[in-house]
């Protein structure tokens, strides 16, 4: 550490004398011929060595552990908890428009936890080594060779993934998302689940206001679709649609349950004779 620890050691000039046989763990020490003024004097000095102990870890927590040597712990700490964490590789890239978006997320992701202390080349040698077969064997190679003879630079990775969006995406990974956006329906999901897939494919789609609204309500089921629309105040914004869908869809989905368990509660007891029934009702 960078300042040192200093501890007093100073005894008191007549330690009490111990007993000579041990005692037990529970039984308090006995000491012999102790007058009262020794063992307070032995008090005071203990308290006074524990109060400058204590102001001397408080004084070294505030300065950050002894200048900078506390930072670089704390920096071999966080990266030591980056090492331990499981974080799943991006999966092998292979050129199609339609999967960009989602292969740099997870570079990004596995950058930032696994690889914050590596240098920037290291960092783009390692996203291109998940660009594989095909013609996009042929880019990482130029890509490498342009490194390599200086004849590009890039001041961060995120310089690089910026520069590898616009080579695989441009528009042709818009107009995919855009069919993709519009084929979008809620089937047997939640609204929940339909929602967070909604957004993913609408990010890259170009849609936004209005048309995004119409293809979100287009996509959901109709039962829900039809409870919005006799809703005196309809959302106005998509997050708003979002969140009045999600609720509504959550409420129809309990009462479907209840009114199941209430139809195989009856199948299986019967109907009620006419005497209970008139006792039941109110």
């Amino acid at each position: 550490m960078g300042s040192t620890l200093l501890l007093y050691t100073s005894s008191p000039s007549s330690p009490p004398p111990l007993l000579s046989s041990p005692s037990s763990i529970d039984s308090p020490p006995q000491y012999n011929n102790m007058s009262q003024v020794n063992l307070h004097e032995i008090i005071h000095q203990q308290q006074e060595q524990l109060a400058a102990m204590q102001a001397q870890i408080q004084a070294l927590l505030a300065g950050g552990g002894g200048g900078g040597t506390g930072g670089a712990e704390r920096g071999m700490m966080g990266s030591n908890v980056g090492s331990q964490i499981e974080v799943a590789k991006p999966s092998i890239f292979n050129r199609e428009a339609r999967r960009v978006g989602g292969f740099m997320t997870a570079c990004r992701l596995y950058l930032r936890i696994k690889m914050r202390e590596a240098t920037m080349e290291e960092q783009v040698q390692w996203v291109l080594s998940y660009v594989q077969r095909g013609s996009a064997d042929m880019w990482k190679e130029n890509v490498m060779e342009e490194l390599e003879a200086g004849e590009i630079e890039y001041e961060t990775v995120e310089e690089f993934l910026s520069s590898m969006k616009k080579e695989f995406g441009g528009g042709e990974e818009e107009s995919v998302k855009a069919a993709e956006l519009r084929k979008l329906e809620q089937g047997g999901r939640t609204m929940e689940e339909f929602v967070q897939e909604f957004k993913r494919v609408a990010r890259e789609s170009g849609y936004e206001g209005w048309p995004l609204v119409k293809e979100f309500k287009k996509g959901m089921n109709r039962v829900i679709r039809r409870k919005l629309m006799e809703a005196e105040n309809q959302p106005s914004f998509i997050e708003q649609w979002f969140r009045r869908a999600t609720a509504l869809d959550k409420n129809w989905r309990e009462n479907r349950r209840e009114e199941e368990r209430l139809r195989g509660k009856k199948e299986q007891g019967g109907e009620a004779p006419k005497q209970e029934q008139k006792q039941i009702l109110p």
